[in-house]
């Protein structure tokens, strides 16, 4: 297994880990090139990291060179409960006074063509020319393997380009836009927060299963990942 698995006891542990490896990669990409962008993923385990960031560690990085990005966002308000960029905003921006130049949102006003293309449009702007790399990209793992937006059977797994995709997932009726595989693997560092027995099997397939990305699509994400997760959700690749 080339994948970097990082197994602790509680899912508290999980996330404390967590939390402390994203300010060791903000501060070494800091003092490299004097910025950190961050590529966050959506939904309740990373709201806790957040939520641990803004508390314990809101005096140890320069919070005004980290830009934020995301991974992927359903295709609902942005007031919506459900939008990843208002459970950010409330958990991590608000708490430490993030600027609004460096938090880089997906418009769901648009339509959902319209708005993959115009977050597309925003990568390419910041990124001003040179190719699109992120310093930290965070990905969960759903316990059908699906990870950012990338769902079983969908379309948007054979996208070679890194780029910006909206997708519909048949089983929920949605339409979500994701950074695809390719965008998420040119970043330096990738990171999955994964706990909970109910990912075990999702874990196992993905990192000891038979290769089937159309099934698996988080197969799809490059090995140098580093894979944070629990005793219980690692029981059956640990």
């Amino acid at each position: 297994m080339n994948n970097k698995l990082h197994i602790f006891r509680t899912p508290a542990e999980v996330i404390s880990n967590y939390a402390a490896f994203f300010v060791e990669k903000a501060k070494e990409s800091i003092l490299e090139k004097g910025k950190f962008t961050v590529v966050l993923s959506g939904g309740n385990s990373p709201k806790s990291v957040f939520e641990l960031l803004a508390k314990d560690y809101a005096h140890a990085l320069d919070w005004s060179s980290v830009y934020f990005f995301f991974g992927d966002e359903r295709f609902v308000p942005s007031n919506d409960p459900e939008y990843n960029g208002l459970m950010a905003k409330e958990a991590l921006f608000n708490p430490l006074n993030i600027q609004g130049n460096q938090i880089f949102t997906v418009d769901t006003s648009l339509d959902v063509k319209a708005a993959a293309a115009d977050y597309a449009k925003k990568i390419v702007q910041f990124f001003d020319g040179e190719d699109a790399v992120f310093d930290l990209v965070m990905l969960g793992l759903g316990d059908d393997a699906h990870t950012a937006s990338l769902f079983p059977n969908t379309e948007v797994l054979i996208e070679e380009f890194a780029t910006i995709s909206h997708v519909f997932i048949e089983e929920k009726g949605v339409f979500r836009i994701t950074m695809t595989a390719q965008m998420i693997n040119d970043a330096q560092n990738i990171a999955f927060l994964v706990f909970g027995a109910n990912k075990a099997e999702a874990i196992e397939h993905v990192l000891k299963g038979e290769r089937n990305t159309t099934l698996y699509p988080a197969q799809l994400i490059d090995k140098k990942a580093v894979w944070f997760t629990d005793d219980a959700a690692a029981k059956l690749v640990s």
